[in-house]
């Protein structure tokens, strides 16, 4: 059976690595690890055909170490033990272990004590945040390197270098056609090789043409530069659009974000939206976002596209409220400013004259809470946007009335 084109053009050494120069290229610290001939255990994450995979086989390989490659959803258990078996037969191994998000806590256990041990390095590869979504136990053993998308020179690179591939013979392709293969890769190397490998394959004559290409492309055609300026200009249209309560632009945005599959920026923009621009407004979007999440999780796209949509609306017809996220801010503005007096030594941990609220009636006793420099301070100041909200300000407005009484 032929191997891919993707996987015949997978770099044999750090050297052929496409982009990623923060992490290889000179002063980069994965390269100065090989070059001082030490390697530790590592995360890559970053999204899909970046370079994660071709990265941690190009650094085995440069350094002449053996490794396995493992899956974290397919291998299980015993997979893992042969390859331990492995490592103590060669005094050393590298793990490749691809979606180590997925890795349940029965194999972990297994991999911690090779891993403290330094039997087994490491090299750990993820589309997802690790900071989200890898067990703490597994983290804090691992140096952690994110992936930058790849722009589109750096695809017109790699396209350039697989047209002179052999499996290629005779291959008849312009400029053009390899700059619109990258433009429709949305930044995924591995998506344009396997674009130009279908496309050759489907052509008489093995030329290809921007027509053969538009003919066997499933994905919609929409031309995303896939850099970090573009990507985050693109979140903040995301949220501003839900910000200003335009259902449509913030559907529009989603879409877009959907194209490039990049569900972790959707769920923690939506988060931040839920808590920073809905806020006391409308409290239950909150957990509202958390079950989205979830719903998505657990069905993968394409269908994770509904509950977002869902979500989505529903956050951008939503009453805003910023009152919690500015009062906070008024808050650190005055730590900020270093003149802050002692806690009140009616709220320590060893007072004796602190008031127990819950023994008075309405669970409400005046005394100080606030340091003695800061007593009539007012950091939060109601929206009165919602009905919710407004109950609350009633409830200070009470609160106040009672603080001023002697």
């Amino acid at each position: 059976m032929n191997e891919p084109l993707a996987i015949l053009m997978r770099p044999t050494n750090i050297n052929e690595i496409i982009g990623q120069d923060h992490l290889v290229g000179e002063n980069g610290p994965i390269r100065n690890f090989i070059e001082n001939k030490r390697m530790f255990s590592m995360i890559l994450y970053g999204g899909p055909g970046i370079g994660k995979t071709s990265i941690a086989a190009a650094v085995a390989n440069t350094m002449n170490l053996k490794y396995r490659f493992l899956n974290a959803t397919i291998n299980n258990k015993k997979d893992i033990d042969i390859v331990i078996e492995e490592a103590k037969l060669y005094h050393g191994l590298i793990l490749i272990m691809d979606e180590i998000h997925r890795l349940n806590k029965d194999k972990q256990d297994i991999l911690l004590p090779v891993l403290e041990s330094g039997l087994i390095t490491l090299i750990g590869l993820t589309t997802a945040n690790p900071y989200h979504k890898i067990n703490p136990a597994i983290r804090s053993r691992c140096q952690i390197f994110e992936l930058k998308p790849l722009t589109k020179d750096h695809i017109i690179l790699g396209l350039n270098q697989a047209i002179k591939h052999k499996s290629l013979k005779n291959i008849k392709i312009d400029d053009k056609t390899i700059e619109y293969i990258a433009e429709l890769s949305s930044g995924d190397l591995r998506n344009a090789y396997n674009l130009l490998e279908i496309a050759y394959f489907s052509s008489k004559n093995k030329k290809i043409t921007i027509d053969i290409i538009q003919s066997i492309n499933s994905k919609p055609i929409f031309l995303y530069d896939n850099n970090e300026t573009n990507h985050y200009d693109l979140l903040s249209a995301f949220q501003k659009s839900i910000r200003g309560s335009d259902v449509n632009a913030s559907l529009h945005y989603l879409a877009r974000l959907l194209l490039v599959e990049d569900l972790d920026s959707i769920y923690r923009r939506m988060t931040v939206i839920a808590y920073e621009d809905i806020g006391l407004a409308n409290p239950g979007m909150g957990p509202k976002v958390d079950a989205c999440i979830n719903a998505c999780e657990r069905v993968g796209l394409p269908e994770a596209r509904i509950p977002l949509a869902v979500t989505v609306t529903e956050l951008a017809l939503s009453p805003k409220s910023n009152s919690a996220y500015l009062a906070l801010n008024k808050a650190y503005a005055d730590l900020e400013s270093g003149n802050i007096d002692p806690i009140p030594n009616t709220i320590k941990i060893s007072s004796k004259i602190y008031k127990y609220p819950h023994d008075y009636k309405g669970s409400y006793v005046k005394q100080q809470y606030l340091p003695n420099n800061l007593i009539d301070k007012k950091y939060y100041t109601p929206k009165l946007t919602s009905k919710y909200e407004q109950s609350l300000a009633e409830i200070y407005e009470k609160i106040e009335k009672l603080n001023k009484k002697d």
